[in-house]
């Protein structure tokens, strides 16, 4: 089981290997000019940002509960209670 320390200290394309054989893919949600996928990793959800128009992975970000796009996710799925307070 990977920690949110060790999986962030890894670069970008090593971050997305990673998730792809380790993480859960869970739902995906349009979000201005990004297609987000969130995915379960050890005990964590990862948000991995694809630009369609540069058709490249921009960015990984840990998805914490004071994140303005929680409410996109639960509007789709269940959600621990811890991330939606």
């Amino acid at each position: 089981m990977i920690s949110k320390q060790s999986f962030f200290s890894m670069k970008l394309d090593e971050m997305i290997q990673t998730l792809y054989k380790e993480g859960t893919f869970v739902v995906s949600i349009r979000y201005y000019g990004y297609k987000i996928n969130l995915y379960l990793l050890s005990n964590f959800y990862v948000e991995v940002f694809y630009n369609h128009k540069l058709d490249k992975i921009e960015r990984i970000e840990l998805l914490e509960r004071k994140n303005k796009r929680v409410k996109f996710y639960a509007d789709q799925i269940s959600l621990p209670a811890d991330l939606l307070r």
